[in-house]
């Protein structure tokens, strides 16, 4: 592959990432879009997904293009082995020609191959961020699907959707930030209208509510705003 196809891949990679920012998409709309474009353009691929592997939630898909993405992930899931997992938990790219013939990983080779027509596998790690690592991974029904050009173009998809991933991660948090504050402003101002009492005290109290109901801030905030404070307030 050549360079300057390489080239206009990472601009085009770019530029979509960009469009889906300012058009708002959130994360798991960011991602799917971008893993279905992978698809269309590594050679060889015929689906592709994104597993993601929790320390405290275990194996997912976050975007699938395809049914057997997401079944190989619930395999691996069942199993706690396969090369999705492996490829995110260990910072490795797997490379499987022939799911026949691989014996890595037993458990999920016999129902990968008893549950899905899939035969070929890449997988390439993608991010590692605190709680969670990802793996960007393509799968095709013949054996020996993938190439050299295969490889490359999936490095340049997988670290353009970590950097994605990260966009819109902060993108999807400064939402909630900004809905959270919304929904705790709209109830200091109802308590601050029941007890005649300023922004400061208002808070005060829906913190001390907070306390003593054994509940999220946010939680009680929303309770006064959807019964107009009465069941704090007896109005």
């Amino acid at each position: 592959m050549s360079n300057d196809r390489h080239n206009d891949v990472i601009v085009r990679l770019t530029a979509l990432i960009g469009d889906l920012q300012r058009g708002g998409s959130k994360l798991h709309e960011g991602l799917g879009e971008l893993v279905h474009r992978a698809a269309q353009h590594v050679p060889g691929a015929q689906y592709a997904g994104m597993t993601v592997v929790s320390r405290t939630k275990g194996i997912s898909t976050a975007a699938a293009t395809s049914v057997y993405a997401s079944l190989l992930d619930e395999i691996q899931q069942r199993h706690q082995e396969g090369p999705c997992a492996w490829a995110a938990v260990r910072h490795h790219t797997v490379h499987i020609d022939d799911l026949e013939n691989d014996k890595r990983w037993p458990r999920y080779r016999r129902d990968a191959l008893t549950k899905t027509p899939v035969r070929s596998v890449l997988a390439f790690e993608v991010f590692v961020d605190s709680d969670v690592m990802g793996a960007l991974n393509f799968y095709a029904e013949r054996p020996r699907a993938f190439d050299q050009d295969s490889m490359e173009l999936g490095v340049i998809f997988a670290t353009h959707i970590a950097l994605a991933w990260s966009i819109f991660r902060r993108t999807d948090e400064f939402r909630s930030a900004l809905a959270s504050r919304d929904i705790i402003g709209q109830a200091k101002g109802i308590l601050m209208e029941r007890f005649q009492v300023d922004a400061v005290a208002a808070f005060e109290l829906l913190t001390r509510l907070s306390q003593e109901s054994n509940s999220k801030l946010l939680a009680v905030a929303q309770k006064i705003i959807d019964t107009k404070g009465t069941d704090y307030t007896g109005g």
